[in-house]
């Protein structure tokens, strides 16, 4: 990736509904500079009439703490529905892990296994 191509990507590579789930793929870094962008798309998501909100982190690189904080705003909106997070790898699943996120959301490693 050339220097600053980050800074100025699109996070959300991907909206999309797949049966009684909506599929949102998110790419690169989710940080500050692109937090607005994450969140509106997450918050659309959860006000949908789907089952649950499919976050695909495969294509994710690096996770800050204004991305966290848009996760959960994402799951609290979604009420009793589901907010699952599929293939978090490296950095981003630390992130997770040290946040303890990953311990009240549902995990897989493939979109396949989610849906």
């Amino acid at each position: 990736m050339a220097s600053g191509e980050a800074w100025s990507q699109d996070p959300v590579a991907e909206v999309r509904r797949d049966g009684d789930a909506v599929v949102v793929r998110l790419r690169g870094e989710l940080d500050l500079a692109n937090v607005e962008r994450l969140r509106d798309v997450l918050l659309d998501a959860a006000r949908s009439d789907a089952a649950r909100l499919v976050v695909d982190l495969g294509d994710v690189i690096f996770l800050d703490s204004t991305a966290l904080g848009a996760l959960v705003q994402a799951h609290r909106a979604l009420g009793e529905r589901a907010l699952v997070l599929v293939a978090p790898a490296g950095d981003p699943r630390r992130a997770l892990d040290v946040s303890g996120l990953l311990r009240h959301l549902t995990v897989h490693e493939s979109l396949e296994d989610a849906l």
